[in-house]
């Protein structure tokens, strides 16, 4: 008896520590700054932790409460399987991507195996040196999987579906009203890591081949930026894409929604150039290569996508699309992307790109972020033996773990690195003597400050805006602060105002706005916004929040190479791109320091 009353007073202790602890756990949100910010209070957290941990460990190990964990305080990121719901094109027409029986029925879900250390490595390799004897197996698997009827989990279309379910809002959020999207945050690496893996899975098992992988398509270097040749043919033929876009046409990893006109040797120049950008220079820390941090519901949701997931994956998503269809379908819409069987090559090397950077930032097997709701939370996909799985992202981490790799390529884009487009010290005593004149009025000058803001309802991208910014900090002179910390320029509060392509470029000191590109120094980064292909429908009761998006670009090297690492303000354009700048409202820009 005494036991069981200590026992009871322990675990009534422990509901009274924990319920403390969130009382003083608080999220703080900023009007310019949708990403919540922990503030804790630290003596309170010194003693409460290891008190808790002490009442788990002695009294509560033996009677199940060993299971406690943030799944228990409804704290992870995963769908609902039963929410899954219609959404509508720009034109109504209805679209339904949900699965033929809600997942949720189905009878038994299976937790993630690892693949046994005894199985093949899977190796993929760059598509354009796949052999006739490749080309002819892989379409016989695509041939095989059009044939399924659309119930059966391996059937094309459904495994096409997946991509539309996860990026249109069909889901709401487990223990939310709140839609369920994969991009623009720190799911978008993981997610699609493991929808290629268990599609390659699936693939291979047709065959009969546990070491079928996927081919990339090797877009970051001169031999692979023309759409593979096989994919123009048999199975793999996609009547929806760009015609102008075929081979032998060079990929614009940059692309602008119209064509710049420029010759393969400049293309191919400017697409290292921006991979240089995007994987060294601008991604030098987590956030800015992985995305935003998103939390579970509404107030924890974030629009920041990462270096890469914004070009080249945005924009080539866009390129291949056709232009003739109303969403650039099939790639150029989120919704219908995945029926392009190029879709997985374009993904295969998105997620080799993943393994790169974190070989050289992360040393290869650190975890990207520490946070148990990203490490937790998890993701259901149906396997090569047609069960339901459900795997948390740090399953998704180790693609040693995973069993398959990539073909080594040479990178040249490590030596890309972009240069001033004029001197410097010229390009300040321009942009100087453009503030006194004001430059006839061409641009907008906004005045002087440290965080430019231009109101809740924002300011529209129908022109260039030039914006001088001052710097909060100046002259850090230590090599240590210099290595630790990463100054960010911040442009947030973007709001699209309807589901349409829209993209601009940021860049840092330019003179002539109309001319530099990722090929110079002062292009800091670019925004895409990459259609869903449908209007997200709420059920009733669903929350209506729309978030607006941020960017996030590190300019630290950018500033060194600029001459401006000493200066108290720098000069930031945002430059619409296609015309589409009329479809979009930014609120402010301002400076971070990234730790």
């Amino acid at each position: 008896m005494r036991a069981a009353k200590l026992c009871f007073a322990a675990k009534l202790l422990f509901v009274v520590a924990f319920l403390l602890l969130k009382a003083h756990v608080l999220f703080r949100y900023s009007p310019q700054d949708t990403s919540p910010k922990l503030i804790r209070n630290a003596p309170l957290l010194e003693f409460l932790i290891p008190t808790l941990q002490w009442i788990k460990s002695v009294f509560l190990a033996d009677d199940g409460a060993s299971t406690f964990t943030v799944k228990n305080r409804q704290g992870l990121l995963a769908v609902n399987l039963s929410t899954c719901h219609t959404s509508l094109s720009d034109a109504n027409a209805s679209v339904y991507c949900c699965p033929p029986k809600r997942e949720s029925d189905e009878p038994e879900v299976f937790d993630f195996q690892f693949p046994s250390p005894s199985e093949p490595k899977r190796i993929r390799r760059p598509a354009h040196l796949m052999n006739e004897d490749y080309i002819a197996k892989y379409e016989k698997a695509i041939k095989i999987m059009k044939q399924f009827p659309y119930e059966d989990p391996f059937n094309f279309m459904r495994q096409a579906d997946i991509h539309c379910i996860y990026c249109t809002g069909a889901y709401n959020q487990l223990n939310s009203s709140y839609w369920y999207k994969i991009h623009g945050s720190w799911l978008f690496f993981p997610w699609h890591r493991i929808l290629i893996y268990f599609h390659e899975r699936i693939v291979g098992r047709l065959l009969g081949d546990d070491t079928f992988a996927l081919p990339y398509w090797n877009w970051d270097h001169p031999d692979g930026m023309v759409i593979p040749s096989f994919y123009t043919r048999g199975a793999y033929l996609d009547k929806d894409r760009d015609r102008g876009h075929l081979p032998p046409k060079i990929a614009d990893d940059n692309f602008e929604f119209v064509e710049k006109g420029l010759g393969p040797k400049e293309q191919i120049a400017s697409n290292l150039a921006l991979m240089y950008t995007q994987m060294i220079s601008g991604a030098k820390k987590t956030e800015l290569f992985m995305g935003c941090k998103r939390f579970p519901g509404e107030k924890g949701d974030c629009d920041g996508p990462g270096t890469i997931e914004q070009a080249p994956h945005n924009t080539l998503h866009a390129w291949v699309g056709s232009g003739l269809q109303p969403e650039r379908e099939d790639m150029g819409s989120f919704y219908s992307a995945a029926r392009d069987p190029i879709f997985y090559a374009h993904h295969a090397n998105v997620d080799r790109l993943w393994t790169l950077w974190k070989r050289k930032r992360l040393k290869g097997h650190e975890p990207e972020f520490v946070d148990p709701v990203w490490l937790d939370s998890y993701f259901y996909f149906h396997d090569e033996n047609r069960r339901l799985v459900r795997i948390k992202i740090r399953d998704c981490l180790d693609i040693e773990k995973l069993n398959y790799g990539y073909e080594e390529v040479e990178l040249p884009w490590l030596n890309a690195r972009p240069k001033p487009s004029i001197p410097p010290k010229l390009a300040r005593r321009i942009l100087v003597l453009r503030e006194i004149t004001n430059n006839n009025g061409r641009l907008q000058l906004l005045s002087e400050a440290t965080t430019p803001y231009f109101g809740a309802e924002g300011r529209v991208l129908d022109r260039t805006i030039r914006v001088k910014l001052r710097r909060p900090k100046r002259q850090r002179s230590k090599k240590d602060q210099k290595d630790d910390e990463e100054e960010v320029l911040v442009v947030y509060g973007i709001d699209v105002k309807k589901d349409v392509y829209v993209k601009f470029d940021v860049l840092v000191n330019a003179v002539d706005e109309s001319r530099t590109g990722p090929k110079y120094r002062e292009f800091a980064g670019t925004f895409v916004n990459t259609r869903h292909g449908v209007r997200i429908v709420k059920r009733e009761g669903d929350s209506t929040k729309k978030t607006k998006a941020m960017l996030k670009l590190g300019i630290s090297e950018l500033l060194a190479d600029l001459k401006a690492e000493d200066e108290e303000s720098i000069w930031v354009s945002l430059v619409p791109k296609g015309g589409t700048g009329v479809h979009v409202a930014v609120e402010g820009i301002r400076i971070e320091y990234m730790p």
